[in-house]
């Protein structure tokens, strides 16, 4: 992805497919050029979970030119380290909103692998969130689950949240921040014109019958590149 912490590059919006489930659908979304790969290890609930081995197989025949991003619903820095250690992905996607003192033992074990905090947007509180993360990680990833639900929810839902909260994330922290929940061809346009994050994160807006969909792909990205060039 080249430039995770580095805010200059916002005239591109980076593109992540999540929900890999397969080197077939790896190997077609790095064919449209995007940024990185979302790999879904084990979770209460949502799409595109797989197991490690697959996560790591898919991880490890990834051209270096595009990130592996592990979601992991760990909330120990250990047993988080444990987990990408194993995977061998590039970037960590922490999901749940976890205790800021596991962060260290994060860094120390992975002191090379990029950390993504999760940020579940469900009021203004949000932005409390992002401060209280900020100095312990490269990026925050934006999205619309609900962790304090029954049956936690921590991606996948194909919600959107209110992107007026987001677009203040954008504007209060120095580091970049991914958009997710939601997202379509549609509406990636609207998305990026409203919250202009760093990048841009699709899993259910991409699928049909749960399977990667080639022309949605095509359209997500195409729309994507337009956007960039008005």
């Amino acid at each position: 992805m080249g430039a995770i912490g580095d805010t200059r590059l916002v005239s591109r919006t980076r593109v992540k497919v999540c929900c890999i489930s397969s080197l077939e659908e790896a190997r077609l979304a790095t064919k449209y050029g995007v940024d990185a790969l979302g790999l879904v290890g084990h979770m209460p609930s949502g799409p595109g979970i797989v197991n490690d081995d697959l996560v790591r197989e898919i991880a490890m025949s990834t051209p270096p030119v595009v990130e592996t991003f592990l979601l992991t619903s760990h909330a120990d820095g250990d047993t988080i380290a444990d987990h990408v250690e194993y995977c061998a992905t590039t970037t960590v996607q922490i999901v749940r909103h976890i205790r800021t003192s596991e962060y260290p033992t994060i860094i120390k074990r992975l002191p090379t692998i990029r950390r993504i905090q999760v940020i579940h947007v469900e009021d203004e509180g949000a932005i409390d969130l992002v401060r209280h993360y900020e100095p312990f990680v490269h990026a925050f990833l934006l999205d619309s689950g609900r962790p304090s639900a029954s049956v936690a929810e921590l991606g996948g839902t194909g919600r959107a949240h209110d992107w007026k909260i987001s677009a203040k994330i954008v504007t209060s922290t120095a580091k970049p921040v991914f958009l997710a929940g939601g997202l379509t061809p549609e509406n990636v346009s609207e998305a990026i014109e409203t919250v202009a994050p760093f990048g841009v994160d699709v899993c259910s807006g991409l699928r049909t019958d749960s399977l990667l969909d080639e022309q949605k792909l095509r359209e997500f990205v195409g729309n994507i590149r337009r956007s960039n060039h008005q």
